[in-house]
């Protein structure tokens, strides 16, 4: 029988291997160099590589590198992460090489940190600076105790739309609550026009809609995981979205930002997206848009959150850096002090700040595009401030939303309803995790 190995040991680094699309690249033998002893400052000039696909980051490094002249940070750009930088990484992990620093998203540290490829950051003082962040942001990076990555920029959900078109030609408000997005895209349906179009493949939709419904999916018991995909709050978003999809009122043949999609919204027929921040930078690719669209808080349930999370990255310290104090240093400088987050937001564009108090200078000032809307004090930072944050990431979620996708897929073909879709994802989520070697449970 195949030994099981507990979550501890298991995030600790002990040779457990990836799942599902990294497989290929797993180390047969992480790195572990530092997965248990504390690695002391080093003393003299230290230079730290730092590899991401954020556009432009060296010009954050050399802020920062200016400062001081202790520490010098070299960055790399590598491809987005499912499209070669996962499996550059751990390809060099696993030869005990790599950078001090790689670029995570947010879903994906509990898979690297199974991986064995991540430094455990308590061992290096990192809860005392968690004041610093922004819970919502924090708590993406956290499993049981344990912090695996800082977290970099996040997605909170907001809506996105057409105020020219909603408001001024059908007279229509952008919906407050779900029963009235119900109530508006049948409007916008009867009116020739989408409210919203889906890529049903993409289940990282449902994914923080159910998240903002108030759902716990994954959660941690004793040294082992408790699956829950099937509770009140998922199943209310689910038999809401089984309606939806059934009277065909919002648009499911391509998904938002797509070529088509931007036709269709820069001719004024689909009126809105639903999803993370970061979406602000691709709205302003629609032809014609300046001035005419507008931000809305995502709709919401009576006892839901104001927000789920959307899409966002970390930035991990490797299990293999030789400078894990040096690293973690500069990673707090970026990700906290207003220099470095300005920075970010100027050269490489991230999505929401990481840092507690600080949205970034430019972000407090309305915005021409949106119909000269305060947008991100107004709308995004409320979103930000009230996530779900009992929320965990589980070590399988490159999975986990490609099985929600074909479950989105066949729904939306009216194979398997999604009332029905959850369950059997559920029932089979949990035995990839056994396979993996996890203690897992469905929840009872």
């Amino acid at each position: 029988m195949k030994p099981r190995l507990t979550r501890r040991t298991a995030l600790a680094g002990s040779g457990a291997a990836m799942v599902g699309g990294l497989a290929a690249c797993a180390p047969p033998n992480p790195g572990n160099v530092n997965a248990e002893a504390v690695i002391p400052p080093t003393d003299g000039p230290v230079t730290l590589s730092y590899w991401a696909w954020l556009k432009d980051l060296q010009k954050v490094a050399d802020i920062f590198n200016q400062k001081q002249d202790r520490i010098r940070v070299e960055t790399t750009w590598i491809p987005g992460g499912n499209s070669g930088g996962y499996a550059k990484i751990l390809s060099a992990v696993a030869a005990d090489g790599g950078p001090d620093i790689a670029q995570v998203e947010l879903r994906q540290v509990p898979e690297f940190a199974l991986a064995g490829a991540l430094t455990e950051l308590n061992r290096y003082d990192f809860a005392a600076q968690a004041d610093a962040y922004d819970p919502g942001a924090l708590s993406q990076v956290k499993v049981g105790e344990d912090y695996w990555a800082v977290p970099q920029d996040t997605g909170p959900v907001a809506t996105f739309y057409n105020r020219e078109v909603l408001e001024g030609e059908l007279g229509l408000r952008p919906p407050a609550t779900w029963q009235e997005f119900r109530e508006t895209a049948g409007t916008v349906s009867e009116a020739g026009k989408n409210l919203i179009t889906l890529d049903p493949s993409d289940g990282s939709y449902l994914i923080s809609w159910i998240m903002q419904s108030g759902a716990v999916w994954f959660r941690t018991e004793g040294d082992g995981w408790i699956v829950d995909m099937t509770g009140d709050a998922s199943m209310r978003v689910a038999e809401f979205w089984d309606e939806i999809l059934a009277a065909k009122i919002i648009g499911t043949g391509y998904g938002a930002f797509s070529t088509p999609w931007m036709a269709a919204a820069g001719e004024g027929d689909v009126l809105a997206s639903i999803g993370g921040s970061w979406a602000d930078a691709l709205v302003q690719s629609v032809p014609d848009a300046e001035g005419k669209w507008a931000v809305a808080p995502m709709p919401t349930w009576p006892d839901g959150y104001a927000s789920g999370a959307h899409g966002g990255s970390a930035a991990a310290v490797l299990s293999t850096s030789k400078h894990p104090v040096e690293a973690l240093e500069f990673l707090t400088w970026m990700c906290t002090d207003p220099e470095g987050i300005d920075a970010m937001i100027e050269y490489s564009g991230i999505g929401w700040s990481p840092a507690k108090d600080y949205i970034g200078e430019t972000r407090q000032e309305p915005s021409e595009f949106f119909s000269g809307q305060n947008y991100n004090e107004e709308v995004i930072l409320p979103m930000a401030e009230d996530q779900n944050l009992d929320w965990t990431w589980a070590p399988l979620m490159q999975r986990a939303a490609a099985i929600v996708g074909d479950g989105m897929t066949t729904a939306v073909s009216g194979e398997v309803p999604l009332v029905d879709m959850l369950p059997q994802t559920q029932t089979k989520i949990v035995q990839i995790m056994r396979d993996m070697g996890l203690d897992a449970e469905e929840a009872r």
